[in-house]
């Protein structure tokens, strides 16, 4: 993509998505993350109705005086988008791409999180870690992340989430609101979505194109593994075919789906036929009501 072409495609998303953040989410990202706590501000003289508990007895024994600690709340935050770039996100039947879509949820959530002084930092894989942007804050950081997100091509088309969990683990130490986007088409990523999701505040937005579920009666069809290039050819006229690969997909869905909830992490579900404002928001107001 040439760098004319690419400026103008990230100021477009950056209008489109930044009146979402404004006009939709406002507010409610604040409210449903936190600070991490609560950090030491100063000390002052005690004053009638202080909690003893937060008196600085080191102070008062030096100035002979009871002086207390005053604390704010940290409100810094540090939000990860782990982003999955491999083959199966350049299936789409609709009127984008999965990766399409990607991109413009990570836009709005690094714009949520400029726009409250947070950290963003991205992380894209295939079946390895392609690309790592350290957290900072900004907007000029949060557009070079538009860019990267929009410019990027892939080396390889295979997925290895657990590859991206681990190598997250290692880079962040500090505890940090993690959205890992992908289709979940992947297998054996169980256990370091468990660790990561003990260690900071994990997310999965799920993108899914429900023409995946069902094979359509056309005949004999060839394809292609978008992620391997097997190819095979499948007779879809017959039922017994049909029906396998729907439960085949339906128990794929549904197993990940109880991932989730066996994990204790929060997902939200995205489909491609449908805008994706509607799950994000829902997801914001649930949350908040469980604060």
């Amino acid at each position: 993509m040439e760098t004319k072409e690419l400026l103008k495609k990230v100021r477009q998303l950056e209008i489109r998505t930044r009146g979402l953040v404004n006009q939709v989410f406002s507010g409610e990202y604040h409210s449903v993350f936190k600070g991490r706590g609560m950090e030491f501000s100063e000390v002052r003289e005690y004053q009638f109705g202080d909690d003893i508990r937060s008196i600085d007895w080191n102070v008062t024994a030096r100035f002979n005086h009871p002086f207390v600690k005053v604390f704010e709340e940290e409100r810094e935050l540090t939000v990860l988008l782990v982003v999955d770039m491999s083959g199966s996100q350049f299936f789409g039947s609709h009127t984008a791409l999965k990766r399409d879509i990607a991109i413009e949820i990570s836009a709005v959530l690094a714009f949520s999180a400029m726009k409250n002084n947070d950290k963003v930092g991205l992380i894209l894989f295939t079946d390895r870690i392609e690309k790592f942007v350290p957290p900072r804050k900004g907007r000029g950081h949060t557009l070079r992340i538009i860019r990267e997100l929009l410019s990027f091509e892939p080396s390889q088309r295979s997925t290895n989430m657990s590859v991206a969990l681990e190598y997250l683990n290692h880079v962040q130490k500090k505890r940090s609101i993690v959205f890992l986007i992908s289709d979940f088409l992947d297998e054996g990523y169980e256990s370091a979505l468990r660790i990561v999701g003990k260690r900071h505040d994990l997310i999965g937005i799920v993108l899914h194109d429900p023409r995946e579920n069902t094979l359509p009666d056309v005949g004999l069809i060839r394809l292609r593994d978008a992620e391997t290039g097997t190819l095979r050819i499948l007779d879809t006229t017959n039922p017994a075919v049909r029906t396998l690969y729907h439960e085949f997909r339906r128990r794929a869905i549904e197993e990940q789906h109880l991932l989730f909830v066996k994990s204790k992490l929060d997902e939200i579900f995205i489909r491609l036929d449908q805008p994706y404002i509607k799950p994000l928001a829902d997801f914001f107001r649930l949350r908040e009501r469980r604060l």
